[in-house]
């Protein structure tokens, strides 16, 4: 109080105004939302969009008006289908500011109030219940029966017991400041009382607020890939033009102005100028597909980083964990023991022994047990609108559920036992006991430690059993169950009035084993993940012993030596630290600051991470990762904001279903890519030994363009809505650092490429032979290349497959855009403007069908290219 200058009253008002002035408001540090403008412009941070902006500023200097509007065009409807998709994510997604913006009970010049958090200031005394949202950091005055959920912030599944009597070093962390209620906490049960020591930035979420704003993202593995191949282009199409520029004056003979113009139109046909476009829709395919299935993308670059990263980094509470508190064993004080099914605090499963289901019915002592649970309990579970609603103390939610599956009568329990007084939980008694009438008698029905209740029971006939007891306890703790014992026994008549003292000779009833359970599903996508060469790691603020249970469960670790806490992590040295981060795979105690040191540390050691989390706690890591894939149902906004993927339904599993549809997505990238780069190396082998040769230029500027913007870009569009081939999740990961151009790729490229560049300089060279005006030659040049698309777009389906091996139906809208692209063209052959611009007439049936049978050419040689590699690397998945 005298550091804060308050007292127990609180501050006046004017204190406040003066406080408010000097701190600021109770809010968090934030980056301001980006602007529509901002994310159109950020469309065009690409190397290939700055060639072709370049590109398109030299076709207007040398008046190529019209080459010079294409490329723009380009450019512009890519920024907006980029930009439309971030912008309408980031609109959904931009809750920043909502995790302080509550209530808060405030004492304000000596009586109590209601005021908006973001008003409080270091010094008011603000008042808690069970329920409340933590506004400020508080420093606890006094606690009554306080436990307060923490785990947005320190991943604890379990809710910490407080006392404003504790006091523990400055640098205790977070889990452990049992006087201390910080901001964005929730209030499980109980009353308390505190004083606000730190507000907005200063506060624990604060730092983590502060954290997430400075933090540095790592760029998806697309982006970085395409980044790469963007500066391939560029410098391959620089030499190119240089060297093929050279030759030509000096071998060829031209004139240097008109060797420019040959020059700027090889260039022009070297850049995939609709590949911009493609990828575009590409990834927005991409988004609407995980959409459909869960995961929303919030960047539309990150559509294909799930299916490409390398290791994911998952926090345990809520992610891979339900964060209900489950029975899920039943020790017996004759010694069976019971397990019990389901999951969280929906009460579906069965209680049983061996293959038999038990119910209350069937065992007296097991009905005992659900009727401690029942009536020692002050939660609340409902069945109402068709769904399961439930409030209070998640360890008095899951006694309840208990009592579910075990078919226990509430109703007539409370009839027969209306409750008489109780002596409600405290952290220093250790236990919670009602009192209910019985006849002329008391039952007397306990909960709590088995330490403690234990100590409270009469042992008789084989003698004291309490140390044999608690060490099944402590077997049980250390397979990660948190353990409750229950106790019953009888007192005399009493009433309301009556303040009864501890409870002794009681009759001990058996242990109950809690765990948080994994969600549905959440094994096998782990399973899925292994399968798919992706590494696994848990990191969690949760108890070591708890999240070993949990990573055998899930396979991750078996051993207590495959599992390392922050306070170890602490005590290693940068060297020691790398090696933990390589071998490890759970991470326990971990601090907020320790997770994203993992997750630098994973980047550096060369994987491509994702980070999946809920909490405030994780929101720094999710920033850093690679890709931060944040839960949309019970995860905070902070988390969601500070993501790239949200997870609609919060299951892990989902992330299974992300990875399948990001390698679909890489697939695709890679199959559009193919597309336009072999028919682009294509149009500059022809021009370059045209050049060599000393003959007329093949194609005209303008018909490139048309070539690589309309026809082809058409059906790369449609290329990019390929669907599954349906071994996505039985590949390994791409190396991290693999250029999209591998060794597959780039065999494809060459070997087609030659194919159609031999087969048009031929047919060029042939129809000048025989006479043929240098126009009607081109004009039959570019329908063979349009031919020439329409069968090379079949090949780029798939890399391995023959494309005989695949259902036409799989992708119809790849049969439209293929016979758009023709009808488009057979109409640019009539139509007079796109005559005169493309200098294009109509030509004779003999002539179409020689040049089917021409361009069909590129499909036998590539179906035998598919088999070849089949045969060499029968056993590899490229």
């Amino acid at each position: 109080m005298r550091r804060v200058d308050s007292g127990e009253g609180g501050l006046s008002s004017q204190q406040a105004r003066e406080r408010l002035e000097r701190h600021g408001r109770n809010v968090l540090p934030h980056t301001p939302p980006p602007t529509l403008w901002f994310i159109l412009l950020r469309q065009f941070q690409s190397p290939l969009i700055y060639i072709l902006a370049v590109a398109a500023v030299i076709a207007l200097a040398m008046g190529e008006v019209i080459d010079s509007g294409f490329i723009a065009a380009v450019l512009g409807l890519n920024a907006l289908i980029g930009g439309y998709q971030e912008w309408k994510a980031e609109q959904s997604t931009r809750a920043l500011q909502q995790l302080l913006k509550v209530r808060a009970s405030v004492l304000r010049d000596d009586e109590l109030d209601e005021i908006d958090a973001e008003l409080l200031v270091p010094g008011d005394v603000v008042m808690l219940e069970s329920g409340n949202r933590v506004p400020a950091d508080l420093r606890l005055i006094s606690a009554h029966s306080l436990e307060v959920d923490e785990s947005l912030l320190t991943g604890e599944s379990v809710s910490v017991e407080k006392d404003g009597r504790w006091t523990g070093p400055e640098d205790a962390p977070v889990s452990d400041r049992h006087n201390m209620a910080h901001a964005a906490s929730v209030v499980a049960r109980g009353r308390g009382k505190g004083v606000v020591v730190a507000t907005g930035g200063e506060t624990a979420v604060g730092q983590l607020a502060l954290d997430l704003v400075s933090a540095t993202g790592g760029s998806p593995p697309l982006v970085e890939r395409m980044e790469r191949f963007s500066r391939v282009i560029a410098i391959a199409v620089l030499v190119a033009a240089v060297v093929i520029g050279a030759l030509g004056v000096g071998v060829g003979g031209y004139g240097a102005s008109e060797m420019f113009f040959f020059v700027v139109a090889m260039a022009v046909s070297a850049i995939p100028e609709g590949l911009p476009v493609a990828l575009s829709v590409a990834l927005a395919i991409g988004t609407k597909r995980m959409a459909e299935r869960g995961v929303i993308v919030r960047l539309l670059a990150a559509v294909e980083g799930l299916g490409s990263c390398t290791m994911i980094a998952s926090d345990k509470t809520g992610t891979l964990t339900c964060n209900e508190l489950t029975v899920r064993e039943i020790r017996l004080a004759d010694g069976t023991t019971l397990e019990v099914e389901g999951a969280g605090f929906v009460p579906e499963g069965e209680v049983r022994q061996g293959e038999n289901r038990v119910s209350v019915e069937d065992r007296p002592e097991l009905a005992a047990v659900a009727r401690v649970a029942y009536l020692c309990n002050e939660g609340e579970l409902r069945h109402r609108d068709g769904e399961w609603v439930w409030r209070g103390d998640p360890t008095d939610i899951a006694l309840l559920t208990l009592g579910r599956k075990l078919g226990l009568n509430w109703e007539r329990l409370d009839d027969e036992h209306p409750q008489v007084t109780q002596i409600p939980f405290e952290s220093e008694r250790q236990f919670a006991a009602t009192y209910h009438t019985m006849g002329d008698e008391t039952l007397v029905c306990v909960k709590g430690a088995p330490e403690r209740v234990l100590g409270m029971c009469e042992w008789s006939g084989e003698g004291n059993r309490s140390e044999e007891w608690a060490a099944e306890a402590e077997a049980m703790a250390g397979v990660g169950y948190r353990v409750l014992a229950l106790a019953e026994g009888r007192a005399g008549s009493m009433d309301r009035e009556h303040r009864p003292s501890d409870p002794t000779g009681l009759r001990f009833l058996g242990f109950l084993g809690m765990i948080d359970p994994l969600r549905p599903g959440v094994r096998e996508a782990v399973d899925a993940c292994r399968t798919s060469g992706i590494t696994v790691c848990m990191v969690t603020g949760d108890h070591p012993s708890t999240a070993l249970a949990i990573s055998r469960d899930l396979g991750i670790a078996d051993e207590s030596s495959e599992v390392i806490s922050g306070s170890e992590l602490s005590k290693l040295n940068p060297e020691e630290f790398r090696e933990a981060v390589r071998s490890t795979r759970v991470f326990a105690r971990v601090a907020p600051r320790q997770k994203l040191e993992i997750v630098n540390t994973a980047r550096e050691l060369g994987h491509f991470v994702a980070v999946t989390g809920d909490g405030v706690n994780d929101a720094p890591a999710l920033r850093a990762a690679h890709i931060g894939v944040a839960m949309g149902k019970a995860g905070t906004d902070v988390a969601r904001e500070a993501a790239e993927l949200v997870i609609t339904d919060d299951n892990f599993a989902t992330i299974v279903a992300g990875i399948e549809e990001g390698r679909v997505a890489y697939r695709n990238v890679r199959n559009v890519v193919f597309l336009l780069v072999s028919c682009g190396l294509a149009e500059v082998l022809v021009l370059g030994a045209a050049i060599l040769i000393g003959m007329p230029l093949p194609l005209l500027p303008t018909q490139i363009l048309w070539l690589n913007l309309v026809t082809n870009g058409i059906q790369g569009v449609a290329l990019a809505f390929e669907g599954k081939e349906g071994d996505e999740l039985r590949r390994k990961p791409r190396p991290p650092r693999e250029s999209i151009f591998n060794r597959l790729m780039i065999e494809r490229t060459i070997v087609s490429a030659v194919v159609m560049s031999g087969v048009w300089l031929a047919a060029f060279h042939w129809m000048l032979g025989n006479g043929m005006e240098v126009d009607s030659a081109r004009n039959i040049l570019l329908l063979l290349m349009v031919l020439f698309q329409n069968f090379h777009v079949g090949n780029s389906r798939s890399e391995t497959k023959s494309l005989f091996s695949i259902s036409p139906l799989r992708n119809p809208l790849l049969l439209v855009g293929t016979a758009a692209a023709q009808l488009i063209h057979i109409a640019a052959l009539y139509v007079p403007f796109t005559q005169t611009v493309l200098r294009t007439e109509p030509v004779s049936l003999s002539t179409w069908l020689t040049l089917l049978c021409l361009a069909s050419s590129v499909l036998i040689v590539m179906e035998l290219h598919k088999l070849l590699w089949r045969l060499r690397y029968r056993d590899s998945r490229p």
